[in-house]
């Protein structure tokens, strides 16, 4: 049976990404390039981008004008506390923060919401292993 985190990336279909690089060579460029070449639909989330794989950016979770499935954290754990709240407070399904990050505050926030909740761990991974695809 799939673990939290392979139901909680299968049921997605779009993804904000807080953090996603305007660097290619970075895993925060890569691994969401990797998600939108499966068929999830990326928002990317960055505080100067005006475009990034294509797709408009915007400044913070709460200019995203459509529903968000998944909120995809590739920003230092001290922020992911403020970040849960955001994500709670778009009405977010899951929120995901990314291998090497983990926050107890973050948990407490989104689990008390009734988010799901996944952490150290990457999308890409969970995407692979699951042989997750999005047909869009």
């Amino acid at each position: 049976m799939a673990d939290i985190a392979e139901r909680a990336l299968a049921a997605a279909n779009t993804i904000a990404v807080v953090g996603l690089s305007r660097d290619p060579g970075k895993a925060a460029h890569s691994v969401p390039a990797v998600l939108q070449a499966h068929g999830f639909r990326i928002i990317p989330v960055h505080p100067v981008a005006d475009e990034l794989l294509g797709e408009k950016v915007y400044r913070s979770l709460s200019e995203i004008p459509e529903p968000i499935d998944l909120v995809d954290v590739f920003r230092p754990a001290p922020e992911a506390p403020g970040i849960a709240r955001e994500a709670v407070a778009i009405g977010a399904k899951t929120l995901w923060l990314q291998q090497g990050i983990v926050s107890a505050e973050a948990r407490r926030i989104a689990t008390e919401a009734g988010l799901d909740y996944v952490e150290d761990r990457c999308t890409a991974v969970v995407r692979a292993l699951g042989q997750i695809t999005k047909n869009r």
